[in-house]
């Protein structure tokens, strides 16, 4: 009787049949080393083409040079110097530009999101208008507001209000068709299915427009004070750069960048609260 071989399954490493994503060694930095990375480099190359005269230093100061103002800048700051006066100005520009571009892209995005008409009629000439210079309208602005704090409020919510349109539609937009039937079939109100699922469940996108949008209404408010005067930051880097100041001209834009990301910090910050349940793979500041 010939023996009979038995075929044992063989033994299959686990490691093997589950697939794993490689992260490279770039991606796996912690993001404050990554930061630190970039910064270094970017100063490096900023001191070498300074240091060797390839561009002129009433172009382009050198970093320290660059440095030194912002420490006098930032003297003045703190001690409540005329700059403070002037960042104050800049800020209340922002925060009341803000405010209004969320009131209104807020309203504008329901109608295009929730209604037909707003989708079919609206949305077309708010697109066109957005398509526009948005530089052009300053002069405009001035002349119906005045050269006061109204004139850049009206300027920066003007660059701020579309995007916050666009995310808010696009999120009533986003709600499963499935959901929606669901809501239907169990006799739902039109405002209780807009806020008790369309709303939460855009929230995402609805945010995402106004992240963007608190990028634009710095630019905005300093456009505005460029071209239809004022008192704040815009007015002292218009100053120092017609007095070939370049030093103190680069010194006001990076104390601005650091409003600008204080302002996106918190619309992000308010994101994390709000919509705890999602999280991003783009656009994050944190840690």
């Amino acid at each position: 009787m010939s023996d009979v071989q038995t075929n044992k399954p063989s033994e299959v490493d686990i490691d093997d049949t589950v697939w794993t994503e490689e992260v490279a060694l770039i991606d796996s930095m912690p993001r404050w080393l990554a930061m630190s990375l970039v910064f270094i480099v970017f100063i490096g190359i900023w001191q070498f083409v300074t240091s060797f005269g390839f561009v002129s230093p009433i172009i382009l100061p050198t970093p320290m040079e660059t440095f030194k103002d912002m420490i006098f800048v930032g003297q003045n700051l703190l001690t409540g110097g005329y700059m403070l006066t002037a960042l104050w100005i800049t800020l209340l520009e922002v925060v009341y530009g803000f405010a209004l571009a969320i009131t209104i892209g807020f309203t504008l995005g329901l109608i295009v999101g929730e209604t037909a008409f707003g989708e079919k009629a609206l949305m077309p000439y708010l697109v066109a208008i957005d398509t526009m210079p948005k530089v052009a309208f300053a002069p405009l602005f001035v002349a119906w507001l005045g050269f006061g704090i109204e004139s850049k409020v009206a300027l920066a919510a003007f660059i701020a209000t579309f995007p916050i349109v666009v995310g808010t539609a696009a999120g009533l937009h986003a709600a499963d068709e499935n959901a929606r039937m669901l809501f239907k079939t169990m006799g739902a109100s039109r405002m209780q299915t807009l806020f008790k699922m369309k709303l939460p469940t855009g929230l995402p996108q609805i945010f995402t427009g106004l992240k963007i949008g608190a990028v634009g209404v710095m630019a905005g408010a300093i456009t505005g004070e460029f071209l239809g005067g004022g008192k704040g930051f815009g007015e002292l880097i218009r100053v120092a750069a017609s007095q070939l100041n370049t030093p103190r001209v680069f010194s006001l834009i990076l104390y601005l960048s650091l409003i600008g990301l204080a302002v996106y910090a918190t619309v992000q910050w308010t994101q994390r609260k709000v919509v705890f349940w999602h999280k991003e793979r783009v656009g994050g500041i944190d840690g």
